[in-house]
Order: C-alpha cells, then structure tokens, then sequence
C-alpha cells in the first residue's frame, strides 16, 4: 500500500503585507516561524528530527469565517473619509445636531458598505476556490508498507534525489531561473546498490542540509550511512538536488524532502508583495482632501458671517453635517461599481479571449503606463526552437528546401553501401566524372549533417506508450517512444532536423553514440573526449572514432566570433552569419578536422597531463584544446530560430508608438537576449546596441558608464552580473542613461534582480510600469510593478495566477492597454469629476439659501429628496458614463499615439477638476437664484422649482458629457426622469402637487435649466470646432 497525502506546490501569491501565510497559526512557532537553521533529516526516522518545519500548503484568503466581517470593516473604516461619514451619521443621534432623518445619512452609508461587502465575499470565495483546486493534489509518499508508488516530480516539493532513472536524470529550471535547457543532475551514489526503493527506510542514514536560502545556484549538504563499516559520508552540491518549480524529463525519482513552505527557494526568491493601489485612486484621494478643506472653510466662513454668536462651535457642526455632500460619499462606490464593469468588460473581450482580471481594483492603471517589463522566454517567444538554414557557402537550404537535403543525404548513404557491396567486382578504371558535381554537393551535405548529429551532449530517451514498453522501444530504437534530452533546447532542434533529413541520433551513453541511417543501418560512434560549451569558450567540440572505419574525426561548433578564427580562410563566413543574424536566426558554425592515431594519442596524453596539473589547470587544458583549434575544415552554417509568439513585432510596435518603452529582462545569454530583440523588433533596424562589457569593479563600472554615455538613441544590453556592479557603486547615473534608452536588455538576471529593476524604475522616474511574465521566474517581477500582467503558457500558470491580469498570449497585450487600458482611465475620470460636480451643484444651492436666509444651519432638501438625489434620480444616468468611448476600439488599435495622451494625465488633473468646480458653482446659482427669484409665495415652490431644474441639469449634463451613445445610456436617462415624474406623487411632503401641474412651474423650470446648461453646449461646441481634441479627427 501507498500512504496518498497531499503535499502541494506553494503558490506565491500573498494579498497583503501584514499577514503570516507560514504556518497553522499566525502567532505560534510550530510551524517553523523562527530563525532560519540548518537541518538533519532521518530516512524513515520522523521521531529523531529536532525541528518542525513549515506545512507545505498554501491559503491565499484574506479572512476566515470569522474575522471577514470584522475584517471588511476595519478595512473600510481605516480610511479616514469613510471614517469620516460613519461620525456624520453617528452624530444623527445627538438632537443638538440632527438636521433631518436618520435614513438621509444611514441609507447611504449602508448602500456603500452592502456593495464593499458583496465585492470581498464573491473575491474571497474565488480565492478559496483556488486554493482548495491546488491544495487537492494528491502525491505519493514511500513507506514501509509493500511497494510505493512513484511520483512524477512536477512543482512539489524539494527534493535530494536517492533514485534517478539509469543513475541520472535531466531536469528543467525555467519556473525558477527563465531557463529551459534540460540540466544534469546526479544520485547519491552509495543508495544505487539497494535492491528496492523500500531498503531506503531499513538503512540507518541522514542528510544534512545547510539552512534555507535564496541561491538557486548552490547547495551545500552531505548524506551519510551510518550501518556501514566504517560509516560512508558523501558530500552532496547543486547536482544532487531538484528544487520545487522544477520538471523532470523522464522516468521517477525518490527522494528525500529538506525544504517546504517558506523555506523553499522558489519561494524565498519571490519578494513579498506591496498592496497596490492605483495611480487614479491616489489621485481621487487628493481631490477629496481639496474638497474636505473647502468644506471646512465654508462651514467657517458661514459661522464667521454670523459673527460668532451664541453656540457657535456646535453651528459649525451643524454646517459641516449641512454642507457634507461637498465631499461625496457616493465616489467611492461609484468608483469600485465602474471597476467591476471595466473587469467584466476585459473578461468578455471575443478579441482577447482567455484574459482574466484578477485585481480588480486597479484596471485604469492600463491606461498609464509609461515602461513595459517583459520576459523573453515563452512570454515573447514560443519556447520551441526551429531549425531554418542550413549554409554550405555556395549554396543554402532554407525550409522548403530540405527535401533536397534529404535526397543528399540518402544517395550519399546508398552509394556508400552500394560501393561496399561492389568493391571487389567494379573496375579500377571506371571514371567517375559523370556524376562528379553531384556527388561532390551530396558528400559536403552528408559531412554537415554527419557533423550535426555527432557534435553535441543530447541524449535520446525512450518511454513506453501504451503499446511499447520502455525496456522494448530502448533495444528496438521505436521513434514513437522516444525523446531527447539535452542542456540545449537549440541543441534538441539541430538532432531533430538531422532526423528529419534521414540521419537519426537513436543511441548515447557515456563512451559512444548510435545513429541510423536512411537505410536502417547502425552506425556507432565512441566518444574520445567532449569539450563542454562554456561562456567564455562559446564553442563546443566532441573527437569521436567511426566503428566502422576506424576514422578519429574532431567535430566543434560555436559563435561566428571565435570560430572565425579558428577554420580555414574562407571569404563568405562573416557575410552569412551577419545575414542570417539579420534575421533574427541563432548562427553555429561547424568545423571538422581529421586526426591521426598518432596525432591523437599526443593530444590525449598533453590532454590528461595538463588535467592532472594543480596550478593554472583551466589554463593549460584550454592550451591543449586550442593546439587542435587551428586550420579546421569549415563545414556549415546553422540557423536556429526561437519563433516568436503570433504578432510579436506589431504589438511591440504600437507599444513603441503609444510611447511605452520597452524593457526585456531575462535568464538567457546575452547572445539568445540580443538575437530574440533584434528579431522582435524590440530594437528597430536603425538603432545601434550598445552591449555592455562585463564589469567587476567600480572603476571598470566607471569607464563602461562613461563610454556608454557618448551613445546617443542607442538600444542597451547588459548582463546581470554587470548591472549589480552599476547599481552598487553608480545607481543614479546608471538609471539616468538607461531611461533615455529606446529599449533596454537585461541578460542572465535573478528572479530579485528583476523586481529590483522594476522598483528602480518607479522611483527615478515616478511613471507606471508593467511587468509581464509567463514562469516563475518573473512572479517577483509581476507582483513589484504597478500592474502585472501574466502570461499563461509552457512553464504553467504561476505568473499568472500571482498577476493583477492574466492573458494567453502576448498580442493580446496590445488590445489590453490601448483599448481597456484607455478607456477605463478616461471613464472612470469623466465619472469621478461629474459625481464630484453633481455633489458640488447640490452644495452650492445649499450654501446660497443658507445665505440669503440669514447665514441658518437649515437644510434646503430634506428626506427622500436628499437620498433620491443621488440615487434613483441621477445615479443611472451618471453611471452609464462607464460605457462611453471617444472612439471605437478599431481606432485606438490603428492610432497607439492616442494612448500617449494618457501619460500626461490630462483626463484628471487640477485644470480639469477647477473647470468642474466652477460649472458646479455657475449652476447651482443660477437653480437657486433663478428659484427664489420667479417662486411666487410658497417656500415649497422654491424646492419643486430648484429641485425639478436640477435633476433636469443633471440629466442634460450628463448628455453634454457623453461622447457616443450607447443604447443603455438613453435608457438610464428616461427612466430616471420616469422614475422623478412618478415619484412626485409620493413627495406631496415636500412639494406642491397643485403647482407642478400649472403652466407657470413648467416656463420657470425651462428658462432656469435653458441659462444653466445652454451656455456650456455652446462653450463645448466652440471648442470642438476652433480646438478639437486629437481623438475628435479620427471620429469625423
């Protein structure tokens, strides 16, 4: 039996700073809540550990059952304007400053608060939802009882591998570091004789593991077997571990968990998360504390107009409780409603389908970004590479040319075994010049291809099917059960085109490697030595001796830059690579050179000397090397293409337009990072890349910098390494140059080093960023920038699920920002500034009847007219402002300039909210003294007049406001002014039944609406025919 217990991926996605997610409980230290320590784990010994570790689970909920009420409200009333309407209403109780009903105040409030409420339930039960989806997975643990079952590592824990499949395994990083190549890693070689992965918790053995950190690079620990005699300790590095976040190629492994919870490093790696609140709302904030300011001085002025007199202190309370729609509380739900909308609008989008809003809180962000932060690997890419040339020098086969590749490549083989066959009985005089050219176009094929399927470390791998077991399809070579592993995904693409043209890799291990002709036949190949691509070499080389004829051949291939050097005199190397680097292909150059028996056995005995050297042995062997590096037989050209994901190069371009710089960020080499900018068109044909050199000391840093700075509109590449060194000793000046890039690569950079950038960016520049990412590797990078975006790709959907949006492909990035993005910004500050406007007019009218009748703490609207206002009569219409667009989505995608408006904030700024102010103040005197000027001698046909021209204003305002009609806007419109009409019979409290119904009520209420609104028309049609805005001439 096999004990099945949940033991799951730890998710990084934290909603909030204060909360502890590390253990059971929040206050304890059970779970593993102290000081970070080194570890002694026991195989099948749980009672001897001396520690108790973090739960490997994850709980993304803000709240319980218990405290979400508690919570939500201490949440809302944190705040100091919430706050603030939760004392108005309160201080209703106090009869020396109640001003009317208590429902005035407590109706709106509890509106707001009901809304606030419903929100967090529907975000915290999708939460819940999640978490318990990922929390259910179920994984095997080895135990005594009979045989375990094996588990196929994915995302589950961290492990120090006991049992590889054939004594190793390879192993993917790319959730951890951006990188895909496959990685070697090694057993524990003492557990390798056991009989049964049983015998693992029978043996008297522990691991001893340094404590957690965050280097993804390093690890230090030793497993030791205490039952032998003497006791056998080994030590154990990076090589022996698999990290949480990681994939395994193929087979299982058992092994032995260290780290969990926190203390894993995909999780010490990813920065804690910063409660984001947006640009706009911030912005919203400073508008309410101007209008606080201005309701506290009209409340003083009032008082001071009554010189003081009597009780004075509770009169400016009484003005504070009269005058408080000046700060309008119905803002912020208006807001947070037009959020959601927004959302809902993202998610439904048929032209970005899959997208998903996971903050909602934050969509007009999208329409202010200045800087884009983007992952290359399977965020602009597609993760697959795809060989596309290959280069002979007179001659290049492209994709449609591969057919003739493969007719080469099997007449060369034919002819071989049919010379063979003949070899005894064909004449010695026969001439061969007939077919002299052919053969000699076939035989340079033949040798390229040869010399692509023998020079690199890929290993074929073999897994049952269904139909064919493992031990079957590895003796038969089945090519339905097979894999290739390798460090390299170009290194996968070059041995799968060479199976595609006939010449297939179906065997390797450590001393030799198997490849089958087009004809079936088995040619073996003994491995002599391999020469590993290092970054420095940028090459890499294999000596292999031919089975079957005994040949010793060495093969080596590398970058156009150092092998140039080392092959023969040729005049078309340099043109080519530059060429297919031009479009945007990864460029090898292969060389061989032929040796003799004796010429190796010299090389390999320098070779194992200068190995065994103590001092300078990097040096020497690279001597060794290089004496065969010389005069090399230039075979071939490779192109490899990492392809791009669909409308890469347009979607980088209206980013570029829409004034948006572009910045990559990756854990690939320099020359991977480069080659994908060049051929996204990350950076255009005409700029110039600066690269910068590698620096490790400050005054290096200083000279690099200096030179940098005499580029001008020049696109820079840098690596991680290189920018720590800036950042340490020149940050100001560093960031300074940088901003002023078109576009900026940032190569071999850490998960922190990311979200360092991202920080850095925000605080030299104070403009919006946004990061977008697709792995793990990037969720600090997401979750530091003002918005993040995540991509739901290959490397699964931790980006995305730790984002503020989540999309499936990178074009949709595009659609998102200038569509979504600009019109949620523009909607929702057209909306703010009319709540402010319509709470402004009602405030006016306010303070000039106080005014008029003597400076009296008396409310001009009581009851229902009061809530009606704004609710029911206006908010319908005003709301309906979220669906209003200046132009259609079509357009906006066709003219990215239109975005760039955004980033001046000019749709919410101070001129704009002082415009609205002194509209606010025009027609709340013109209702009010156009009301006591033609009311006849009633007070209550002041209010039927005033209140009748307002809601009227309002209505009209909001159809000067709109820019295209949207069916549900004219709807809203008519049944706000049913629903007034209709209400008029229940407010015979409050107004004249008699008089609304008279001809004079309906001329008063039209001259006062026609001389508050109609100069505005005018105004606005002026302006749109003498000072268009930009948008108004793509409409016309």
């Amino acid at each position: 039996m096999t004990d099945n217990i949940p033991l799951q991926p730890v998710r990084h996605k934290k909603r909030h700073d204060n909360k502890r997610r590390d253990g059971c409980c929040p206050w304890s230290r059970c779970c593993g809540g102290g000081d970070f320590r080194p570890r002694t784990v026991w195989l099948g010994h749980p009672e001897k550990r001396e520690q108790r570790y973090p739960r490997n689970v994850i709980n993304n909920q803000k709240y319980n059952f218990f405290t979400f009420l508690p919570g939500v409200l201490f949440n809302q009333f944190k705040y100091f304007f919430n706050l603030y309407f939760l004392l108005l209403a309160c201080s209703q109780f106090v009869n020396e400053l109640r001003l009317g009903a208590l429902y005035t105040y407590w109706v709106p409030l509890g509106f707001v608060l009901i809304i606030t409420i419903v929100r967090e339930a529907v975000e915290e039960m999708r939460c819940f939802l999640r978490d318990k989806e990922v929390n259910s997975q179920i994984y095997s643990k080895l135990s005594t009882r009979g045989e375990p079952l094996f588990p196929l590592i994915k995302r589950a824990r961290t492990f120090v591998p006991d049992f590889c499949h054939k004594g190793s395994c390879f192993l993917r990083t790319d959730q951890l570091d951006g990188e895909t190549d496959w990685k070697l890693r090694l057993p524990v070689a003492c557990t390798q004789r056991l009989p049964t992965a049983a015998d693992l918790l029978q043996i008297r053995s522990f691991v001893y593991a340094e404590e957690p950190n965050i280097d993804i690079h390093n690890f230090i620990g030793t497993f030791t077997r205490e039952d032998g005699d003497p006791p056998v300790s080994e030590s154990l590095s990076i090589e022996n571990t698999l990290w949480a976040s990681t994939v395994i190629a193929s087979g299982t492994v058992v092994g032995v968990v260290i780290y969990t919870g926190k203390e894993l490093r995909s999780v010490m790696n990813t920065s804690n998360p910063r409660h984001k609140i947006g640009l706009f709302d911030l912005e919203v904030n400073c508008l309410t504390k101007i209008l606080f300011g201005a309701l506290v001085v009209v409340s003083l002025v009032m008082v001071a107009l009554q010189h003081f007199a009597g009780r004075w202190y509770l009169q400016i309370f009484r003005f504070l409780l009269l005058f408080s729609n000046i700060v309008p509380i119905s803002l912020r739900v208006n807001l947070d409603m037009g959020k959601m909308v927004y959302s809902w609008m993202i998610k439904k989008d048929s032209k970005i389908p899959g997208t998903g809003v996971r903050a909602s809180t934050i969509p007009e962000q999208l329409g202010r970004i200045s800087y884009l932060l983007t992952d290359k690997t399977g965020t602009l890419t597609q993760n697959e590479m795809v060989f596309r040339r290959l280069h002979l020098g007179t001659v290049a086969y492209g994709m449609d040319s591969m057919d003739e590749v493969q007719s080469h490549v099997f007449s060369a083989y034919t002819q071989a075994t049919e010379a063979g066959n003949r070899v005894t009985s064909t004449p010695a005089s026969r001439a061969p010049g007939a077919t002299k050219v052919r053969k000699t176009i076939s035989s340079r094929v033949h040798e390229a291809v040869k010399a692509i399927a023998l020079v690199h470390n890929v290993t074929p791998a073999y897994e049952s099917n269904g139909v064919t077991d493992q031990a079957e399809a590895e003796q038969h070579y089945e090519d339905t059960c097979r894999v290739y592993q390798a460090s390299s995904p170009d290194e996968v693409s070059l041995v799968q085109w060479t199976e595609s043209v006939g010449l297939t890799l179906v065997g390797r291990d450590q001393s030799s490697m198997q490849l089958r002709t087009p004809s079936g036949q088995i040619l073996t190949f003994t491995i002599l030595q391999i020469f590993p691509f290092t970054y420095e070499s940028k090459r890499m080389g294999i000596i292999v001796r031919d089975e079957s004829t005994g040949e010793i051949t060495f093969y080596l291939k590398g970058a156009d830059v150092v092998m140039a050097g080392i092959v023969q005199y040729n005049d078309w190397l340099e043109e080519e690579c530059g060429n297919m680097a031009r479009e945007g292909l990864r460029v090898l150059v292969v060389a061989k050179k032929s040796l003799t028996e004796e010429q190796y056995q010299d090389f390999e005995a320098r070779y194992v000397q200068a190995k065994l050297s103590v001092h300078d042995r990097s040096l020497k062997v690279a001597t060794v090397i290089e004496s065969l590096e010389m005069e090399m037989e230039l075979l071939c050209l490779t192109g490899v293409e990492d392809q791009l994901q669909a409308d890469v190069r347009p979607t980088l371009e209206i980013l570029r337009n829409a004034g948006i710089k572009v910045w990559m960020l990756t854990g690939d080499k320099l020359e991977t990072a480069t080659c994908t900018a060049k051929n996204a068109h990350l950076v255009t044909r005409n700029q110039d890349i600066h690269v910068f050199r590698p620096v490790t000391t400050r005054s290096e840093a200083h000279l690099e910098l200096n030179a940098f700075r005499r580029k001008h509109d020049c696109a820079l590449v840098i690596s991680g390494d290189s920018l720590e060194v800036c950042l340490k000793f020149y940050e100001y000046e560093f960031m300074e140059l940088a901003c002023q890039c078109p576009a900026v690569v940032c190569c071999r950079c850490a998960p922190t080093q990311k979200a360092q950038i991202v920080r850095l960016l925000q605080e030299r520049t104070g403009k919006l960023t946004c990061a977008v990412g697709d792995g793990g590797n990037d969720v600090s990078m997401i979750q530091e920038a003002d918005c993040g975006v995540g991509v739901e790709g290959k490397e699964g959907k931790q980006a995305s699920l730790a984002a503020d949006f989540s999309i499936t492909q990178f074009k949709h990035l595009g659609r998102l920002l200038m569509v979504h993005g600009r019109n949620s910004y523009k909607r929702s500050a057209a909306l703010s500034q009319f709540v402010i406007h319509r709470s402004l007019c009602i405030s006016t009218m306010q303070a000039v009847f106080s005014s008029v009748f003597y400076f009296a703490s008396v409310p001009l609207y009581q009851g229902f007219l009061i809530i009606g206002y704004s609710t029911i009569y206006t908010m319908f219409p005003v709301f309906s402002l979220v669906l209003d667009k200046d132009v259609k989505s079509e357009v906006a995608m066709l003219y990215p300039e239109l975005y760039k408006d955004l980033l001046k904030g000019r749709p919410l700024s101070f001129k704009t909210f002082l415009l609205w102010v002194l509209i606010s103040i025009y027609q709340g005197n013109i209702i009010m003294y156009g009301a006591l000027l033609l009311f006849e001698s009633e007070f209550v046909h002041i209010v039927a007049i005033s209140f009748t021209s307002l809601i009227l204003t309002e209505l009209l305002m909001v159809a000067l406001t709109v820019q295209t009609w949207h069916w549900l806007m004219i709807v809203a419109e008519l049944l706000s002014l049913a629903c007034y009409i209709a209400s008029l019979v229940f407010l015979h409290e409050f107004i004249d039944l008699y008089f609304i119904t008279t001809l004079s009520f309906v001329w008063k209420v039209t001259a006062i609406t026609l001389v508050s609104c109609l100069p505005l028309y005018i105004l606005k049609y002026l302006r749109r025919r003498f000072s268009p805005p930009s948008y108004s001439k793509l409409t016309s």
